[in-house]
């Protein structure tokens, strides 16, 4: 298997440079744009600043070189070439937009067509070729201020033949994310240049293919990925507005795609605004969520039970948000967590438990610790994770996430004084002969949440599995931690003489986790992993460890603010660290 996809990998390369290299001989048709480009991406300054200062920071690697051409730079690896030929950081030199930042993009765009325009260089996939267009066409007006008839003529003749790129083989992108990339890159440029249009109604159609066979009745994505879903949700919007604006209606799959994704985004986004980090995705960038969600005007309510597989517990100022369902599989899981009953908690502006998030940005090495059910907060059973990482695969070192929970049974509903989530999973089953369940109950306001770990083995065959595995550690019991990965900006301390952890947020809240004395309970080192630093950033975890030594063990905790701790609390602090500022 994984040397046909080598072979597949090699064929779309091929295939990739023999169109770059034709689209350059067809009829230039693009001299100009229909009508002024409206800018949809959202940069930021500081980042613009970065890289105006010579600091390139893409893919975790930070190139320090003030005065250097951004194509001169040795790249460190694959991705960090993606990185800079999608030209994604064109939105963060347009939210500098000074004469510098304008004299830096027409630097940079204009040497990238002088070096690789004519179809050379890692940049000519359909993705790639989507997410530039998008950025080239949103920030021309910024980058062609001040261009003579020569260089704007060199522009335009490369959108031109980057356009006939894609319509060409926006088919070799892969499902989900990159094809939604290659379409919404062909949509946008079709409609903007003068020429085009004719390009538009083809991609049209592919880009209503995709949305029904992609984004499921519960407005989600194959790899449950809830940054990638806001990735896809913006592509979406950005294509219905082009095509509004071009006096044109998207189809009714693509509207129905974006109001069934609205309210699993919702769901998703934590009361602080940001995402749930699950499965290899991150926050978001920042504002991006709220943005996208405005411009989508989508009023679809919430859901009831899952969205996209995860459960949402909210209550005055806190949001629980859990991994309810089976994780990804085949080639949707390449970046996928063994987190099953993994959950995440903010209290208002503040996040508080976590998951360590993925490491991909930092190295192979970091990027299978974050996929492991240790790194996630939640239960993991004498060093094994719930689902395992399969043979990487020959040319890409990417992995699928294998024997996975199958069964994974979950009911939320309402208890006397609040919510109540009830869920668990077979993941430790055929190793273990053990059954993991968890409860969470969280009270109306918010302030307190009760929760419930049990590892049970409940059927004949499960019970002998137990037994033999119980055999095997000499009758000492199988050893399991329940994690709770804080973030880092959390203080934490033992407290009642290690019988409970408070922790202190910047808001001023404090939090006291306590459990009900039958374990050992353990403050430890743990790590926070985002993408846009060049380290992992250095946290704490609650470790309840104990060991299952019968056919039913039972684990209770609790999490609660203080009885100090104000029912409104002013959040006033601010966040002014920089992504590229060493912890």
């Amino acid at each position: 298997m994984s040397e046909a996809r080598s072979f597949a990998a090699r064929k779309a390369q091929f295939l990739n440079r023999w169109h770059a290299a034709r689209a350059g001989r067809m009829r230039a048709r693009a001299v100009g744009f229909v009508s002024a480009p409206e800018p949809r991406t959202i940069g930021s300054f500081a980042r613009g600043r970065q890289l105006l200062a010579g600091n390139f920071l893409f893919a975790g690697h930070l190139l320090e070189h003030p005065d250097t051409d951004l194509w001169d730079l040795p790249a460190p690896n694959a991705e960090y070439e993606q990185e800079i030929h999608g030209f994604a950081w064109l939105d963060d030199l347009a939210a500098v937009g000074d004469h510098a930042a304008r004299a830096a993009a027409q630097r940079w765009v204009w040497s990238w067509m002088d070096r690789y325009g004519r179809g050379r260089g890692p940049g000519w996939t359909p993705d790639l070729t989507g997410r530039r267009l998008i950025r080239w066409i949103n920030h021309a007006l910024f980058m062609l201020q001040g261009n003579d008839a020569p260089d704007s003529d060199a522009f335009y003749r490369s959108l031109n033949r980057q356009t006939h790129f894609l319509a060409r083989r926006w088919q070799g992108a892969a499902s989900g994310l990159p094809r939604f990339e290659a379409l919404t890159g062909l949509i946008y440029a079709s409609l903007a240049l003068e020429g085009m249009d004719a390009m538009a109604a083809p991609a049209v159609k592919a880009l209503a293919r995709e949305c029904r066979s992609q984004i499921d009745a519960q407005g989600g994505l194959p790899t449950r990925n809830p940054e990638e879903l806001l990735d896809v949700f913006t592509l979406l919007t950005w294509a219905a507005a082009a095509l509004s604006d071009a006096g044109q209606a998207a189809s009714d799959a693509h509207l129905e795609a974006i109001e069934r994704i609205a309210p699993t985004l919702r769901t998703l986004r934590h009361a602080d605004g940001g995402l749930a980090r699950f499965h290899g995705g991150g926050r978001g960038p920042e504002g991006w969520l709220d943005h996208a969600l405005a411009q989508a005007k989508a009023k679809t309510r919430q859901p009831d039970g899952l969205s996209m597989g995860f459960a949402r517990l909210s209550a005055g100022r806190t949001s629980v948000i859990v991994d309810a369902s089976k994780p990804p599989t085949g080639r949707a899981s390449y970046n996928a967590h063994a987190s099953t009953l993994a959950l995440e908690l903010t209290s208002g502006r503040r996040p508080l438990v976590v998951n360590c998030g993925s490491g991909r940005s930092f190295g192979p090495d970091w990027r299978r610790a974050g996929r492991a059910t240790p790194s996630h907060s939640t239960l993991s059973l004498d060093g094994y994770s719930s689902a395992r990482l399969g043979e990487a695969e020959r040319g890409t070192g990417r992995e699928e996430l294998i024997e996975g929970p199958i069964k994974v049974p979950i009911e939320i509903g309402h208890v006397s004084d609040g919510l109540r989530f009830q869920g668990g999973h077979d993941g430790f089953s055929g190793t273990h002969g053990l059954i993991h369940a968890r409860t969470l109950e969280m009270t109306f306001d918010g302030r307190g949440m009760a929760g419930e770990d049990m590892l049970l083995a409940l059927t004949d065959a499960e019970k002998k599995r137990f037994d033999l595995a119980l055999d095997a550690t000499g009758l000492q019991g199988i050893a399991f931690d329940i994690r709770f990965h804080l973030h880092p900006e959390v203080d934490a301390t033992l407290d009642l003489g290690g019988a409970a952890v408070s922790m202190a947020l910047k808001s001023g809240e404090i939090w006291v986790f306590r459990h009900d004395g039958a374990q050992t309970l353990a403050l430890q080192p743990s790590v926070y992993l985002e993408s846009g630093r060049l380290k992992p950033r250095s946290s704490n975890q609650i470790v309840l460890s104990g060991r299952a030594m019968s056919y039913a063990t039972r684990v209770r905790w609790s999490l609660a603010k203080a009885q100090e701790t104000a029912i409104g609390v002013r959040d006033l602090s601010q966040d002014t660290a920089n992504l590229t500022d060493e912890p």
